[in-house]
Protein backbone atom coordinates (compact mmCIF):
# COMPACT_ATOMS: atom_id res chain seq x y z
CA UNK A 1 0.00 0.00 0.00
CA UNK A 2 1.24 3.65 -0.65
CA UNK A 3 1.73 6.29 1.83
CA UNK A 4 -1.16 8.02 0.76
CA UNK A 5 -3.20 4.81 1.22
CA UNK A 6 -2.53 4.78 4.49
CA UNK A 7 -3.70 8.16 5.45
CA UNK A 8 -6.79 7.63 3.72
CA UNK A 9 -7.35 4.43 6.12
CA UNK A 10 -5.86 7.11 9.41
CA UNK A 11 -8.15 9.67 8.39
CA UNK A 12 -11.36 6.88 8.33
CA UNK A 13 -9.84 5.70 11.40
CA UNK A 14 -10.87 9.49 13.62
CA UNK A 15 -13.63 10.11 11.09
CA UNK A 16 -15.62 7.03 10.83
CA UNK A 17 -14.89 4.97 13.54
CA UNK A 18 -14.31 7.42 16.51
CA UNK A 19 -16.50 10.42 15.09
CA UNK A 20 -19.33 8.15 13.90
CA UNK A 21 -19.23 4.67 15.92
CA UNK A 22 -19.09 2.74 12.91
CA UNK A 23 -17.71 -0.41 14.15
CA UNK A 24 -17.67 -2.41 10.83
CA UNK A 25 -14.85 0.27 9.51
CA UNK A 26 -12.58 -1.56 12.37
CA UNK A 27 -13.10 -5.07 10.58
CA UNK A 28 -12.33 -3.22 7.41
CA UNK A 29 -8.73 -1.86 8.29
CA UNK A 30 -7.52 -3.67 11.26
CA UNK A 31 -5.46 -6.76 11.26
CA UNK A 32 -5.92 -10.25 13.53
CA UNK A 33 -3.23 -9.49 14.72
CA UNK A 34 -3.49 -5.48 15.62
CA UNK A 35 -1.37 -4.94 19.12
CA UNK A 36 -2.72 -0.89 20.17
CA UNK A 37 -0.95 0.77 22.89
CA UNK A 38 -2.28 3.58 24.87
CA UNK A 39 -2.88 5.00 28.27
CA UNK A 40 -4.17 2.71 30.74
CA UNK A 41 -7.65 2.69 31.06
CA UNK A 42 -10.44 0.87 32.93
CA UNK A 43 -10.92 -1.52 30.39
CA UNK A 44 -7.32 -2.25 29.66
CA UNK A 45 -5.49 -1.47 32.92
CA UNK A 46 -2.20 -1.80 30.88
CA UNK A 47 -2.72 -0.05 28.05
CA UNK A 48 -2.64 -2.47 25.58
CA UNK A 49 -5.46 -4.26 23.61
CA UNK A 50 -4.97 -6.83 20.57
CA UNK A 51 -6.54 -7.39 17.36
CA UNK A 52 -10.05 -6.06 15.70
CA UNK A 53 -12.45 -6.80 18.57
CA UNK A 54 -9.95 -5.44 21.15
CA UNK A 55 -10.65 -2.10 19.38
CA UNK A 56 -14.41 -2.32 18.99
CA UNK A 57 -14.09 -2.90 22.79
CA UNK A 58 -12.44 0.54 23.54
CA UNK A 59 -14.30 2.47 21.00
CA UNK A 60 -17.46 1.06 22.47
CA UNK A 61 -16.04 1.97 25.87
CA UNK A 62 -14.98 5.52 25.07
CA UNK A 63 -18.10 6.93 23.25
CA UNK A 64 -20.33 5.36 25.83
CA UNK A 65 -18.56 7.82 27.87
CA UNK A 66 -18.33 10.45 25.99
CA UNK A 67 -20.89 10.11 22.64
CA UNK A 68 -21.06 13.27 21.47
CA UNK A 69 -16.96 13.22 20.85
CA UNK A 70 -15.80 14.64 17.95
CA UNK A 71 -12.04 14.20 16.91
CA UNK A 72 -10.35 16.95 14.59
CA UNK A 73 -7.19 15.88 12.88
CA UNK A 74 -4.67 19.08 13.21
CA UNK A 75 -1.69 17.55 11.36
CA UNK A 76 -1.20 14.00 9.52
CA UNK A 77 2.64 12.82 8.89
CA UNK A 78 3.31 9.55 6.87
CA UNK A 79 6.19 8.00 5.91
CA UNK A 80 6.94 4.64 4.99
CA UNK A 81 4.20 2.32 7.10
CA UNK A 82 3.82 4.56 9.46
CA UNK A 83 1.13 7.41 9.92
CA UNK A 84 1.51 10.12 12.78
CA UNK A 85 -1.85 12.05 13.45
CA UNK A 86 -2.01 14.67 15.77
CA UNK A 87 -5.42 15.49 17.07
CA UNK A 88 -7.69 17.11 19.58
CA UNK A 89 -10.94 15.77 20.70
CA UNK A 90 -13.78 17.79 22.33
CA UNK A 91 -16.43 15.84 24.02
CA UNK A 92 -18.74 16.08 27.11
CA UNK A 93 -18.50 13.07 30.11
CA UNK A 94 -22.24 11.65 29.64
CA UNK A 95 -21.67 7.84 30.67
CA UNK A 96 -19.96 6.28 33.16
CA UNK A 97 -16.12 5.35 31.91
CA UNK A 98 -15.09 2.38 35.15
CA UNK A 99 -16.30 3.75 37.72
CA UNK A 100 -15.95 7.35 37.34
CA UNK A 101 -19.94 8.28 36.81
CA UNK A 102 -20.83 11.10 34.55
CA UNK A 103 -20.14 14.07 35.44
CA UNK A 104 -21.76 16.44 32.69
CA UNK A 105 -18.30 17.74 32.16
CA UNK A 106 -17.10 19.11 28.78
CA UNK A 107 -13.60 18.63 28.19
CA UNK A 108 -10.75 19.17 25.25
CA UNK A 109 -7.90 17.24 24.94
CA UNK A 110 -4.89 17.23 22.49
CA UNK A 111 -3.15 13.86 21.36
CA UNK A 112 -0.93 12.11 18.93
CA UNK A 113 -1.01 8.83 17.37
CA UNK A 114 1.28 6.52 15.37
CA UNK A 115 -0.11 3.73 13.30
CA UNK A 116 2.00 0.97 11.69
CA UNK A 117 0.06 -0.84 8.70
CA UNK A 118 0.52 -3.94 6.58
CA UNK A 119 -1.29 -4.64 3.37
CA UNK A 120 -3.75 -1.75 3.90
CA UNK A 121 -4.28 -2.89 7.63
CA UNK A 122 -3.61 -1.20 10.75
CA UNK A 123 -1.28 -3.53 12.48
CA UNK A 124 0.05 -1.70 15.37
CA UNK A 125 -0.44 1.69 16.93
CA UNK A 126 0.50 4.11 20.11
CA UNK A 127 -1.47 7.05 21.63
CA UNK A 128 -0.92 9.47 23.70
CA UNK A 129 -2.65 12.31 25.00
CA UNK A 130 -3.64 13.86 28.18
CA UNK A 131 -5.02 12.10 30.58
CA UNK A 132 -4.23 13.74 33.70
CA UNK A 133 -5.90 16.60 31.70
CA UNK A 134 -8.99 14.87 31.51
CA UNK A 135 -8.97 14.10 34.98
CA UNK A 136 -8.61 17.53 36.09
CA UNK A 137 -10.78 18.49 33.48
CA UNK A 138 -13.26 15.98 34.66
CA UNK A 139 -12.81 17.66 38.22
CA UNK A 140 -11.41 13.85 39.68
CA UNK A 141 -8.18 14.91 39.88
CA UNK A 142 -6.65 18.83 41.31
CA UNK A 143 -5.88 21.53 39.00
CA UNK A 144 -2.10 23.22 39.10
CA UNK A 145 -1.23 25.55 41.77
CA UNK A 146 -0.83 28.74 41.04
Amino acid sequence: MSIEQNKVIARRYFEEIWNQGNLAVVDETFAPTFVGHGPPNPLFPTGDYHGPEGQKQLVTMYRSAFPDGTFTIEDMIAVEDKVVTRWVIRATHQGAMGDLPPTGKSVTLPGITIARFADGKYVEDWHNWETLGLMQQLGVAPQPGP
